[in-house]
């Protein structure tokens, strides 16, 4: 079993699930993925799904989920992805380290359909960016 990353967002629709999913794939499975909200959509975001598919990642099976399911588990890493989830975040057991990666919701996006998807794209390869500089340096 990998070191395991819990991603938190507001409403783990977006962000923290792309994070969830990028973090295995980038890690080549050195780490495994699980991703919530605290104030959860209940929907993965079409959006989101389309551009993961983009790299050969599918999205359809994600669940949006409240942080609550998690709070008895033990994680390696706890990575927020958004500013109301770091002030809301829950105290994990033990000394998991908790950072603030903060990313713009694309799901807040407006304009063409083109130009939507070109948001989601953006956080989409941000996250990607960020967790691949987490991996290399170890931060």
């Amino acid at each position: 079993m990998g070191k395991q990353v819990l991603v938190l967002c507001t409403g783990n629709s977006c962000r923290s699930q792309m994070a969830e999913r990028l973090f295995p794939l980038l890690s080549e499975g050195e780490w495994e993925g699980a991703s919530a909200g605290s104030d959860p959509s209940g929907y993965v975001h079409p959006k989101a799904i389309e551009v993961m598919r983009e790299l050969g990642v599918d999205l359809t099976d994600g669940v949006s989920e409240h942080v609550d399911a998690y709070k008895d588990c033990s994680f390696d890493l706890v990575v927020t992805v958004c500013n109301n989830a770091a002030e809301s975040c829950p105290v994990f057991s033990g000394d998991t380290p908790v950072v603030h990666w903060p990313f713009e919701d694309p799901a807040d996006a407006v304009g063409s359909e083109e130009q939507v998807l070109a948001c989601f794209r953006d956080i989409r390869d941000q996250i990607s960016a960020r967790i691949k500089m987490f991996l290399a340096k170890g931060e």
